[in-house]
C-alpha cells in the first residue's frame, strides 16, 4: 500500500491550485487514507520531493511512496496585489505569475533584487566574461549529446519505470524515455 505522495510543484495554478499531491492520487484512484504532500521549493520542488520519500523509506516510516514534480507554467495565472484600501481606483499592476515574483516583497527586493532565474543567469555570465557564448553553447550541446548516448545505449532502461497512457483514438502511449533531449 501506497504510505503517501510527495510532489513538487512551484506554480500552482488552475484546478490544481491546493494540492496537487493529493488531487493526483485521488484521481488515480489510490485510497483517501494516502496522504498527499505538495512541496513549493521553486526549481528544486520535484528533487525535494522524492528526498522526502527517500528519507521517510530510510528512517523506517514507511515501504513504498510515491513522489516527484509536477508543473503546468502555461497555465500560471495573471493576478493582482492586495488592495491598499477597500475600493481601489485607477491602475492596478498584474502581476504574470509564471517568471519571477508574484507580489515584490519591499524589503526583499532591497535585500536580494528580484531577478528570475533568467536575468541571474545573465547576471553571472556578466561577471565572468572569460566563458564566452560560444563556450556555453559547447557545453549545452555536449551535454545533449551524452544525454542522447546514454538513453539510446539502454542507459536508464532500469532506472525509469514505463507508464501506459490511453488514448481516445488509437494505441495507448508508452513513455520510457525522458521528454528531451532535443535531437
Amino acid at each position: 500500500l501506497v504510505e503517501e505522495v510527495f510532489m513538487g510543484c512551484a506554480n500552482q495554478a488552475g484546478e490544481d491550485n491546493r494540492n496537487v499531491a493529493r488531487m493526483a492520487l485521488l484521481l488515480a484512484g489510490l485510497p483517501v487514507e494516502v496522504g498527499g504532500v505538495t512541496v513549493n521549493r521553486l526549481c528544486a520542488s520535484g528533487l525535494n520531493a522524492v528526498n522526502m520519500a527517500a528519507r521517510a523509506i530510510k528512517a523506517g516510516e514507511g515501504d513504498l511512496y510515491i513522489a516527484g514534480g509536477v508543473e503546468s507554467m502555461s497555465r500560471a495565472p495573471y493576478s493582482l496585489p492586495k488592495a491598499e484600501s477597500g475600493f481601489p481606483f485607477g491602475n492596478l499592476t498584474a502581476y504574470d505569475t509564471a517568471l519571477g515574483w508574484r507580489y515584490p516583497n519591499p524589503q526583499m527586493k532591497a535585500m536580494h533584487g528580484t531577478e528570475s532565474m533568467g536575468e541571474t543567469a545573465e547576471n553571472i555570465a556578466a561577471e565572468r566574461p572569460h566563458i564566452t557564448r560560444e563556450m556555453q553553447d559547447a557545453f549545452a550541446l555536449r551535454s545533449h549529446q551524452r544525454a542522447i548516448a546514454a538513453i539510446d545505449s539502454g542507459r536508464f532502461k532500469q532506472e525509469i519505470v514505463p507508464v501506459t497512457i490511453p488514448q481516445r483514438k488509437g494505441d495507448p502511449k508508452v513513455v520510457d524515455t525522458d521528454e528531451r533531449p532535443r535531437r
